[in-house]
């Protein structure tokens, strides 16, 4: 059973799902891009002796949308996740984070050492770099794309079971109890068919992407133990591996699942007892 409730930022309604023990331990957990708290459905369900609070980031899910014309840039989340243990009066959490959740919770971590107890990153460690001189080419190419995406807007679609059969089947493969409990958090019913709730703009490459020297610097300043748990049948640990030597304190496990193995019920049950083990 999860408690559901929002909160306000900068006139922004964000939204959370929470599950556990109240008085347990506090875990900010963060979802991937175009997920949403419900993420972390299955994971609550071995962790209930711990208080899992999950956000969905703004744009995804129940949470409202950036200003029009404003860009998703990751690091804007940062500041969102900060007013939520604001709002929650947690000096201190351990942060859980899956792909782009992931990267915010380092980006966090690195920037503001002093409220993080611990990193668990599922499938992810930071963002993805860019040679520095490779940029002014990227933002040409995101200005671009973006602009032919907002004209775009969503297509809906005829019936819940379609988009159910679509997420099932789409680059990051769920089962279908994941892909509905997902839907249902990502969806919403009108009179011509069922319409992503999330912000089109989110299908936008940043226009400002980070370098090498940037992420290393983050990376460098993360004090805190750091559980990197990645996906062997996902695309992300080749990316990965080399920057885990900038991270003084890190512990890396490669467990049998895809990039959403967090939804895959054994290696759901191994991340749970990993955490577990070091939060209780």
């Amino acid at each position: 059973m999860h408690r559901s409730w929002q909160f306000e930022v900068q006139g922004r309604r964000l939204a959370v799902m929470e599950w556990g023990d109240p008085q347990g331990v506090p875990v900010v957990a963060l979802h991937g891009w175009l997920d949403n708290a419900a993420s972390f459905i299955l994971l609550a369900r071995y962790l209930p002796q711990l208080r899992l609070i999950a956000l969905d980031l703004a744009g995804h899910g129940l949470s409202d949308h950036r200003a029009a014309g404003q860009p998703y840039y990751i690091w804007d989340n940062v500041a969102d996740v900060l007013a939520l243990l604001d709002e929650l009066k947690l000096k201190r959490v351990a942060l859980l984070g899956h792909s782009m959740g992931a990267s915010i919770a380092t980006l966090l971590a690195g920037s503001f050492p002093e409220r993080v107890s611990r990193l668990f990153l599922l499938d992810g460690l930071a963002p993805r770099h860019y040679r520095a001189d490779s940029l002014p080419e990227q933002m040409a190419a995101a200005l671009r794309k973006g602009n032919r995406i907002r004209r775009r807007g969503w297509r809906p679609y005829e019936q819940f079971e379609q988009a159910v059969q679509a997420r099932m089947g789409g680059r990051y493969p769920v089962s279908r109890e994941a892909a509905t409990w997902l839907l249902e958090r990502s969806l919403e019913q009108r009179s011509d068919g069922w319409y992503w709730r999330h912000d089109i703009a989110l299908s936008q490459p940043s226009v400002v992407r980070l370098c090498e020297q940037q992420i290393a610097a983050f990376l460098t300043r993360l004090t805190m133990p750091v559980l990197l748990m990645m996906a062997e049948r996902g695309d992300e640990l080749d990316g990965v591996e080399p920057l885990t030597e900038l991270v003084r304190d890190l512990e890396l496990k490669v467990l049998d699942g895809g990039h959403h193995m967090h939804l895959e019920a054994k290696a759901a049950a191994q991340i749970a007892d990993w955490i577990g083990e070091r939060l209780t």
